[in-house]
């Protein structure tokens, strides 16, 4: 049997980390076996669906790399395959015409709560005749088994059984003609022979439903395994109308493809105390025995600790290629200083995100400061410090060898000769040649940048800021 397994977002908003999630396990159970993986964007809503939110969930696949063998496929562009479907169901008694308005609709629900009952449709068109009403507006309702019951095996959750009588007669296509989402991910999950649904937990209620108009059809049942939840740090359910959980967000944040999956995967699926997977290691390990039935939760400090083991383990040239990207993004010009890879591999240990290596790195080949923060200068300056700036500019301006270690003999010498602790001298002369108190070692700053270049930074901020404490 070919393995086929879909992930079928709607384009309401968008993708969240339990989407993605949805979408790796899929395309793990597919990669595992061989088999196929299915894009399908269910966008049959047209009030809530977007076309900049399709963007969306296609360039979020495509940052993760999780590519797909078949789509993506578009329910909109099967409205009148779904209609067929369906008037085909009304000649065959499967489906019926409900004419019942939404006053009457309320009114029996009312009731039903009053007397403690279920609330759910009452069947009062089930058994009407035909073309009964035919000016009137209605509803195509599927019509359920009155008896029996609904029993499936979740490959997380186990046996399953639903009594038919707690199920109403589903709504398949609305008043305007438009068929519902329970209905066409049926037709589509049978036209497309899925194998293996892999969806939310929200969704098992739906699947009895789904089950019954799959065996109305005489289509056959795929296997299903429903994932628990991902809760926010609130412990309420993502929403993709809340995005403050965007996937794409966290790639602008400057947070790894790799560090993403490998964070999400272990959201409800473990092996061991292992932390660390490759994407190898995914398809190889990867089942449905050790998954948990206990909603997740996100932890932004966890993600943050596997995106900087990433920055750190993957090779330097990669990591070098997304920090040009930004540099010609922001149009600033990284051949005019130190070669880059050399000022990466000394700053990649101290960040956690491609981001902050980039504002770490960035001030090599920027122009000089024009503006420094007053916190910093109200810290770290006073008329001593301007004296020592002042004096250390003239010492640097002589030295001939510039290296690291004859930076830091002239800095030693200063601290004695003036009577302070070297730090005293760091922080002010880091202030005035980076614009922050907080860099690698000052020696290294200024190997890095140069003598040409940190000689000018030192002499344009002691040119703005030399009267500013007198």
């Amino acid at each position: 049997m070919l393995i086929k397994t879909r992930f079928a977002p709607s384009p309401s908003g968008e993708l969240h980390f339990g989407n993605i999630r949805t979408a790796l396990y899929s395309w793990l159970y597919a990669k595992q076996n061989n088999g196929v993986f299915i894009l399908r964007i269910e966008d049959t809503d047209t009030s809530r669906s977007c076309k900049k939110f399709s963007k969306n969930i296609i360039d979020t696949l495509k940052w993760l790399k999780l590519n797909w063998n078949e789509g993506p496929y578009f329910q909109s562009k099967k409205i009148h395959r779904y209609q067929e479907i369906i008037n085909f169901m009304l000649s065959q008694d499967l489906a019926y015409k409900c004419y019942c308005g939404n006053d009457q609709l309320n009114y029996v629900k009312k009731i039903q709560s009053l007397r403690g009952i279920k609330t759910k449709y009452n069947g009062a068109c089930r058994n009407l005749k035909k073309n009964l009403h035919t000016l009137q507006k209605y509803v195509v309702r599927f019509k359920n088994p009155l008896s029996g019951e609904v029993t499936f095996h979740d490959m997380i959750r186990g046996k399953i059984v639903v009594k038919n009588i707690e199920l109403d007669d589903l709504i398949i296509q609305r008043e305007n003609g438009i068929p519902t989402y329970n209905f066409c991910v049926v037709i589509d999950d049978m036209e497309s022979e899925i194998t293996h649904v892999i969806r939310g937990e929200d969704h098992i209620n739906n699947t009895p439903r789904q089950i019954n108009i799959l065996n109305a059809l005489g289509a056959k049942i795929p296997n299903y395994a429903h994932l628990s939840m991902i809760l926010n740090s609130n412990k309420k359910n993502l929403s993709k109308r809340n995005n403050l959980l965007s996937v794409l967000k966290y790639k602008k944040l400057g947070y790894l493809p790799e560090a993403i999956l490998n964070y999400i995967v272990r959201l409800g699926w473990s092996r061991g105390n292992k932390e660390i997977f490759s994407l190898k290691e995914m398809i190889d390990l990867f089942n449905f025995k050790s998954m948990t039935k206990s909603s997740s939760v996100f932890d932004g400090k966890k993600l943050l600790w596997i995106n900087k083991y990433y920055i750190n383990s993957l090779k330097k040239s990669k990591i070098t290629n997304l920090i040009i990207k930004i540099f010609k993004k922001k149009n600033i010009d990284f051949t005019q200083g130190p070669r880059l890879s050399d000022v990466i591999s000394v700053f990649s240990s101290r960040v956690s995100t491609i981001l902050d290596l980039f504002h770490e790195v960035s001030f090599f080949y920027k122009d000089i400061f024009i503006e420094y923060d007053k916190k910093y200068l109200n810290n770290y300056f006073n008329l001593q410090s301007l004296k020592i700036l002042r004096q250390s500019y003239k010492e640097f301006l002589g030295l001939s060898n510039w290296n690291m270690q004859e930076i830091f003999q002239i800095i030693k010498k200063l601290s004695i000769r003036f009577n302070v602790l070297i730090k005293d001298i760091i922080y002010p002369m880091r202030v005035a040649l980076v614009g922050k108190s907080n860099s690698i070692g000052i020696n290294k700053v200024m190997f890095f940048l140069g003598k040409e270049k940190s000689l000018s930074r030192l002499k344009n901020f002691l040119n703005i800021y030399n009267e500013f404490f007198l």
